[in-house]
């Protein structure tokens, strides 16, 4: 009687908790206190059921390489000038691959040692001779060229995962497909165009002096100087929507990148009651931005962020603490995305968008109920097979069966975990594995029942039979549905995820639920005899 008073107050216990974590899925709206005591987690719909948006991206990882190469090109000029030797252009040749021009063939050996132990991934493909010059092409070794590309890739999904994360999207679903793309799900996104905004953006931010001794309007002719470049800044007309450009000359050499910012957060300005988005470096990126202002008072800094001036501010002085601004004619919801996707992190490569779904929610709604008319057919076929099979005993099944369904939506709920279409026809199949053990249980009880057993004794031989060929068949299930959670994606995910929450659950109720009510009723006299 004790034993069976403790298993009756496991089994509520379960189903108390159970109830506990579906009930915020099942209410509108939970009151205050309730997120104070008890979890507020909600089973989560997938794409497939609450509509949203599908994309496919690819990543131009072919640029990360071009990148790469031009920064090895920045980095072997600062090398030899702080080496001393004279040179007389190094330069980006091709995607991967540098050109390095010498005045003198007697300098290639220092060029040569210090490309050996500074720049040990480069290798010189050829080299020229002419009157009054050396030339030689240094190429990125393979082996490094395909790293970077994957390195692209994987940065990239990060970077991505990171802005949606920030930007608020419940249970997305990023991974890679292929070589070099990108499936991205979004449910129930409200703002399409202004997640493909967030998500394409490249954010590569860099800081540049503006030439004030050079004319823009000459360089707009096309005379634009050595070392120099064309950017513009936009602007909007907030009232009129009209878009104007403004030129800017800017010297090519990037002083600071966004590499070194720890944060980015939208404040507003007190005067004019506009936002704008304050940025904070770490230790070393302060310590750069403190010697650049420093060398460059009275001179111009631009703010370029993908290629396009933000502003470009005169230094009127030294700016230590690692801090600056970006002001521009900022919406409140711009300055936000700006924020996340610098807070997130520079894409190491151009994003490019090859599909792009929209998923509407009546779509949803009609997958949703053909989903659980299919799950509630099922489940009353199941329910009236083994009430007419096994009698008073099948009811008993049935029970156990509802407990089992309760269990896997609370898990769902427990673990934060998407439902899907898939999902749905993994909770169906486990409707049957959870019935199917106690078929095994049964044809068992029956088979020592026609030995002449006693109710009792049969009972306790058919449930120590059939647990091990029970166990024995759901461990081996379970495993190939651990290994799908893991290596699958999408779909297989949510079918996986319902499947082993259900198998784990069936194995409970089938195995203990059960047999707590036969125990009852046997034990109180009120089943003299198993319906069975």
């Amino acid at each position: 009687m004790k034993d069976l008073r403790w298993r009756a107050l496991l089994v509520l216990a379960v189903f108390a908790i159970a109830l506990i974590y579906l009930l915020p899925t099942l209410s509108k709206e939970m009151p205050p206190w309730w997120t104070k005591v008890f979890p507020d987690k909600k089973i989560h719909l997938g794409l497939d059921l609450q509509g949203g948006m599908h994309l496919t991206l690819e990543v131009e990882h072919a640029k990360a390489v071009e990148n790469t190469a031009e920064r090895l090109a920045q980095e072997i000029k600062d090398e030899l000038g702080s080496a001393h030797i004279r040179f007389r252009l190094v330069e980006r040749q091709g995607k991967d691959g540098l050109r390095i021009l010498l005045p003198r063939e007697q300098d290639w050996q220092p060029v040569a040692d210090l490309l050996k132990n500074k720049f040990p991934l480069l290798e010189v493909s050829d080299r020229t001779l002419t009157q009054d010059q050396l030339q030689f092409l240094l190429k990125i070794e393979d082996s490094q060229v395909r790293h970077i590309k994957k390195l692209a890739v994987d940065q990239g999904l990060e970077t991505i995962r990171n802005r949606i994360d920030q930007f608020g999207v419940s249970e997305p679903d990023i991974r890679t497909q292929g070589e070099n793309r990108i499936l991205i799900q979004l449910p129930g996104i409200k703002d399409p165009q202004r997640a493909i905004d967030l998500i394409g953006k490249t954010a590569l931010l860099e800081f540049k002096l503006v030439d004030e001794a050079r004319s823009v309007q000459e360089a707009l002719k096309g005379n634009v100087p050595p070392g120099d470049k064309v950017y513009y800044s936009r602007q909007v007309d907030p009232v009129t929507g009209q878009v104007s450009r403004t030129a800017y000359l800017l010297k090519d050499r990037t002083l600071l990148t966004g590499e070194f910012l720890t944060n980015a957060e939208v404040r507003i300005d007190s005067q004019f009651n506009r936002p704008y988005v304050a940025l904070s470096f770490d230790d070393r990126g302060g310590k750069l931005f403190e010697r650049i202002t420093g060398e460059n008072v009275k001179k111009r800094l631009a703010i370029v962020l993908d290629g396009n001036v933000y502003s470009a501010p005169v230094i009127q002085d030294r700016i230590s603490g690692g801090n600056a601004i970006i002001e521009g004619q900022f919406t409140m919801e711009e300055a936000k995305d700006l924020a996340v996707v610098l807070r997130a992190g520079s894409l190491p490569a151009p994003v490019k968008i090859l599909e792009e779904r929209t998923v509407g929610p009546s779509l949803g709604k009609d997958s949703i109920r053909k989903g659980l008319l299919s799950m509630a057919v099922g489940g009353v076929l199941v329910v009236a097979f083994m009430v007419i099979y096994y009698g008073a005993s099948g009811i008993i099944a049935d029970l156990a069966l509802v407990l089992n369904i309760v269990l896997i939506m609370a898990g769902l709920a427990a673990f934060g975990a998407t439902l899907t279409l898939p999902g749905i026809a993994g909770i169906i199949l486990t409707i049957g594995m959870a019935v199917d053990a106690n078929v095994l249980i049964f044809e068992r009880i029956r088979e020592e029942l026609r030995l002449g057993k006693t109710p009792r004794a049969a009972l306790d031989s058919g449930y120590s039979k059939a647990t091990i060929t029970i166990l024995d068949a759901n461990v081996t299930t379970l495993i190939a549905a651990v290994v799908l959670l893991q290596f699958g994606t999408g779909p297989v995910r949510g079918f996986a995820i319902t499947l082993s929450l259900g198998i784990a659950a069936s194995m409970f109720t089938a195995i203990f639920g059960s047999r707590l009510l036969f125990d009852y009723l046997l034990q109180k006299k009120r089943m003299k005899k198993l319906s069975i």
